[in-house]
């Protein structure tokens, strides 16, 4: 059996939009991301069914399944609005897959898309980016196989694991330094039927390429997260699944910006500013 083409799905605002939450997903098939065909996009069904937090805004003129919309005419958003935020703990290469397996839950209120500014408190401490293949659960699935996992996915994003090195040797559960508000950029679409097994991973801090890795490079792959995540808990429509950060990372600190790249799905780029609840009014 032919391998479906890959395509490409996200979730955008439009520039017009009459509500701060007003959301539509649309699709593109084009190969060439970079193409005039890659920036033309049609307006599709929600890709979640299911999923109320995933459902499109009511349509309006421009903006009915079918219509294409160029790229100039929206702001993409995280691709998804998730229930759950994983990330999985010590899985880069033999040393992670000697440890069994271990997920940490980020907060899904910590979610962000392309261009959002990653905000940090003044106390903080040390902050790293981390670039991952992150997947996207598709449907709701409990008690996955490897046989079965794949049927879960639709696709794959990038994702941003922002963390607070100090607060996780202070935090056993590491809650205080992953699930800070802002620290899990996403995006900025999702890819379907992508061969995850050997895609190059990177972050560019401040215009700077750090050095990059592979997907090879985790421990426990995508199939194996996803059966290991599903033996105990049901994964939802929309839930995020960051895989793991082999590659180099450095210091974010307000004013910097950091891109973080997964070959066959693009960049993902996010400015680093202070807190804006830290702000002293006018």
């Amino acid at each position: 059996m032919t391998a479906s083409a890959p395509r490409r799905i996200a979730r955008v605002r439009p520039l017009s939009a009459a509500a701060p939450d007003e959301h539509f997903f649309v699709a593109n098939d084009a190969p060439d991301f970079a193409s005039e065909a890659g920036r033309a996009w049609t307006v599709v069904d929600s890709p979640f069914a299911g999923s109320r937090a995933n459902a499109n805004s009511p349509a309006r003129p421009g903006w009915e399944t079918g219509t294409v919309v160029d790229q100039d005419s929206f702001t993409f958003l995280a691709p998804s609005v998730p229930v759950n935020v994983f990330g999985m703990a010590h899985n880069t290469g033999q040393p992670g897959r000697d440890l069994p397996a271990q997920a940490f839950h980020k907060a899904a209120s910590s979610v962000i898309g392309p261009g959002e500014a990653i905000e940090l408190s003044s106390t903080v401490g040390y902050v790293d980016p981390e670039a991952e293949l992150t997947v996207i659960v598709g449907r709701a699935v409990r008690g996955l196989t490897l046989e079965t996992a794949r049927s879960a996915i639709l696709g794959f994003t990038i994702g941003n694991d922002v963390s607070a090195r100090d607060l996780q040797k202070s935090d056993e559960l590491w809650i205080s330094a992953k699930s800070q508000d802002t620290f899990t950029p996403a995006g900025p679409w999702i890819v379907t039927e992508l061969d995850d097994s050997e895609l190059t991973i990177g972050i560019v801090h401040n215009g700077t390429e750090l050095k990059a890795a592979s997907s090879a490079d985790l421990g426990w792959k995508v199939d194996e997260i996803l059966v290991y995540l599903s033996s105990f808990m049901t994964l939802q429509p929309g839930d995020l699944v960051l895989t793991g950060f082999p590659a180099e990372c450095a210091r974010i600190q307000p004013g910097d910006t950091v891109v973080c790249r997964v070959e066959g799905i693009g960049e993902l780029s996010n400015p680093v500013k202070a807190a804006s609840w830290e702000e002293t009014p006018a």
